[in-house]
């Protein structure tokens, strides 16, 4: 299993450097880098389905400790898979905005009679503005979704955590208040990530409404 893990772990940080790329690629290559890291998240994703197989097959006194390392891993390639797909987002809006722009500017307008007037400098003001709100829009529902993702992502691995750990106490034999404890503080925690998650949809609709 190590050689496995240590491999899969070079490869996330591999991964996570070439997001980088992403915004200094130009046009042309931009899909070239986007399909690199894709089938690189893909491949990650593959070696975690094996490693899971082989961290349940690890010593009874190191099972859990695997498989804290690949619940670990898991989380950040999904951060990563996030990260790409709101990259992609991004991307898509900002192409359909200047599409957009260029047929404003390459469109003919005729008039009926000379008293007909096209205000072009204030036709393209508004059309900016619009794409400046659309922009933002974009930016803040991407956030939003990975927040989100992130938040779904850690309770996973939070209650795979608890269960391991209420597993670990009955081996070790540890008293019921000491259980409860750690019940209550897992409930808290759940109350804490909604409380978050309630938070973050209020302050995005307060800057729909500021934008709007």
């Amino acid at each position: 299993m190590e050689p496995l893990y240590q491999q899969t772990h070079k490869q996330v940080h591999e991964t996570q450097s070439h997001m980088g790329r992403l915004e200094t690629a130009d046009r042309q290559s931009v899909h070239l880098v986007e399909n690199e890291i894709q089938a690189s998240i893909d491949q990650i994703f593959s070696h975690l389905e094996r490693l899971e197989i082989l961290s349940s097959k690890e010593p009874p006194n190191k099972r859990q400790s695997a498989k804290l390392r690949v619940d670990q891993l898991k989380y950040d390639v999904q951060h990563l898979q996030t990260a790409l797909r709101n990259f992609r987002h991004r991307r898509h809006a900002r192409e359909q905005q200047e599409r957009q722009r260029d047929e404003l500017l390459s469109r003919t307008f005729t008039t009926n009679d000379s008293d007909t007037t096209i205000p072009m400098d204030e036709s393209l003001q508004f059309n900016s503005s619009l794409q400046n709100i659309h922009h933002g829009m974009d930016d803040l529902i991407g956030g939003g979704h990975s927040i989100l993702e992130g938040l779904r992502a850690q309770r996973l691995t939070l209650k795979g955590t608890q269960k391991k750990i209420l597993d670990i106490a009955n081996m070790l034999g540890l008293s019921n208040t000491v259980m409860r404890l750690i019940e209550k503080r897992a409930f808290q925690d759940k109350y804490f990530m909604i409380g978050g998650m309630l938070l973050t949809c209020a302050v995005m609709f307060l800057v729909v409404q500021y934008l709007t």
